[in-house]
């Protein structure tokens, strides 16, 4: 067959991409295993930073294994689950379609089930570290908001993916612009959510500034998906149960 021939041109075509299509598939089958891993790995790193747990020299796996337990929480009821398996949820196949008029964090679909991670401190929970996701200007933010014992104080909250635009909404990962979380309080005396970001400075004398958080300077939309997300996360159609008993002391077990 000529060299120049249409016919061999596109054998050769074709072979070539047969065998970049093996090299690719074999490639991705080979490195799942590890990519599986750092995904874990990071998302372990997220939780201890959102906790205060996270330095420069932190053996994240010990740890995570020393401090932290992961459970299962039942959103609808606010009870932990003792017989089921963190890493064995799926919860698409459980989530339920929210009404409009609920869905103030974006989210579309709200899952039943849910792990969270508690802190120990010896025998004592020392933390609760939710995860939390809500939209912003451009996409769904995701993250991890850790609450003391009293199941009201904020002990810092972690964004381990979004899509904000740079140095505008995407000043959520500022470390600064986080650690004005801590020490914020999210309920108010009637239980209801008052916790979020505002427009402007926070001014440390006015009464409300327990429950307020700087706003990000050119963000407002992304400031209210952040408000927004608290709001839904820690109100009674998620969280809200599960902290009411956090706070009245009950067993979480």
């Amino acid at each position: 067959m000529s060299n120049d021939s249409i016919a061999k041109t596109l054998l050769v075509a074709i072979g070539l991409s047969l065998v970049c299509s093996v090299i690719v598939s074999v490639s991705a089958v080979g490195l799942k295993p590890r990519q599986e891993a750092n995904a874990e790995a990071a998302r372990r790193a997220e939780i201890l930073r959102s906790a205060g747990l996270l330095e420069a020299d932190t053996d994240v796996d010990a740890v995570f294994r020393d401090r932290v337990e992961a459970r299962v929480l039942d959103l609808d009821s606010g009870q932990i689950v003792a017989d089921m398996d963190p890493d064995a949820l799926d919860g698409a196949a459980t989530s339920t379609m929210l009404l409009p008029e609920e869905d103030i964090a974006g989210i579309v679909r709200r899952p039943r089930y849910v792990s969270v991670y508690l802190v120990r401190d010896g025998d004592d929970v020392d933390k609760v570290v939710l995860p939390v996701h809500g939209y912003g200007l451009w996409s769904t933010m995701y993250g991890f908001l850790a609450l003391g014992a009293d199941g009201n104080t904020v002990e810092g909250l972690s964004f381990y993916q979004h899509g904000e635009t740079p140095g505008l909404g995407g000043e959520i990962e500022n470390p600064r612009w986080l650690a004005g979380w801590q020490g914020k309080k999210v309920y108010g005396d009637g239980e209801d959510v008052r916790l979020g970001v505002i427009k402007g400075q926070v001014d440390p004398e006015s009464p409300q500034s327990e429950w307020q958080v700087d706003g990000l300077s050119g963000a407002t939309l992304t400031s209210n998906g952040v408000t927004n997300m608290i709001h839904y996360w820690l109100g009674d159609g998620a969280f809200g149960p599960f902290l009411a008993r956090l706070r009245n002391g009950e067993s979480l077990s």
